[in-house]
């Protein structure tokens, strides 16, 4: 066991929690389950699987995980973040353990290149891997960005480093919900956006995006300097045609198509929409405390603290 405490959020994650536990079980010496009041059997089989089961009332990711480090007890020399629906695949676990115990103390984070599982199918092309991300850091150098979407581990005081094993996301769910979730996300990030651009509150992205990954920062430069200044029709469409045909997105099949589709047209046109219409109602108000008031009610968001 190496000195890892391995952070898992949950809400009604029945189907993936035990699988998520298992997959870090020869890692760690810590599993803390921070679960928002789940209401089916999330905290009975996380106890059950030797997790250590808190509840707190959830309001973003980088909030519940934050609230993780500060009241979860967490002890250990290094931090995982894993997601309930992501798995640790045996061959990075055997590379975490044989690496993590000889790094040197200049290593702060370890990034993971992440898959995604669709439809059974692993998504190769359009972009979609590898997916860089820190995931592992060690304690008192690390957080996560104070952000509504599209939220980042961040290191500080030494350097990362990449660990090559497989380390997939692969939810079970069926359409039904990927479209729910991802219509919640287009909430959240078109709330992301508008706070950005209305300076609604104090942004601290470029100070902490420059301590991420430079997948992610290259990622956000191109979000916000060239796509989000597209005509509202443009962004979408030409994202998705660059997505599917230039970085062959195409190769992946009918599970593929449906998920570049859905993922990379119908979402990106959905965050437009809804920054379309939340923009109609900001040019009636005149204050910023107006604006505010109106995004939380119309995205049902405490986007105060």
């Amino acid at each position: 066991m190496l000195d890892i405490t391995v952070v898992i959020l949950t809400f009604n994650e029945e189907i993936h929690i035990e699988r998520a536990i298992e997959s870090v079980r020869n890692i760690c010496v810590d599993v803390l389950v921070v679960d928002s009041f789940s209401s089916d059997r999330t905290v009975e089989l996380a106890k059950a699987a030797g997790a250590r089961v808190l509840q707190n009332e959830f309001v973003n990711q980088s909030k519940q995980f934050q609230w993780a480090l500060d009241h979860g007890f967490v002890e250990s020399s290094w931090i995982m973040r894993l997601d309930a629906d992501e798995i640790i695949e045996p061959d990075l676990v055997e590379e975490i353990c044989r690496e993590v115990p000889g790094f040197s103390n200049d290593i702060v984070g370890v990034c993971f290149d992440r898959k995604h599982i669709f439809m059974g199918r692993w998504i190769r092309y359009g972009g979609r891997f590898p997916v860089r991300l820190v995931r592992l850091w060690r304690r008192g150098y690390g957080r996560v960005e104070d952000r509504w979407m599209d939220e980042h581990v961040v290191v500080w005081g030494g350097k990362t480093v990449l660990l090559k094993g497989g380390f997939s996301d692969s939810n079970e769910n069926d359409l039904t919900f990927f479209t729910d979730k991802h219509n919640k996300y287009a909430t959240r990030e078109a709330a992301q956006v508008l706070i950005s651009r209305y300076n609604l509150f104090e942004d601290k992205t470029e100070v902490e995006i420059g301590r991420a990954p430079f997948q992610a920062i290259l990622k956000r430069w191109l979000k916000v300097a060239i796509y989000n200044k597209m005509p509202f029709w443009a962004g979408p469409f030409l994202y998705f045609i660059y997505r599917y045909f230039f970085q062959f997105g195409f190769l992946d099949g009918k599970s593929g198509l449906i998920y570049h589709f859905l993922q990379g047209f119908w979402y990106r046109f959905l965050v437009a929409s809804k920054i379309f219409e939340y923009e109609l109602a900001f040019n009636t108000l005149s204050s910023t405390d107006e604006r505010i008031e109106f995004l939380c009610r119309a995205t049902n968001l405490k986007l105060r603290a």
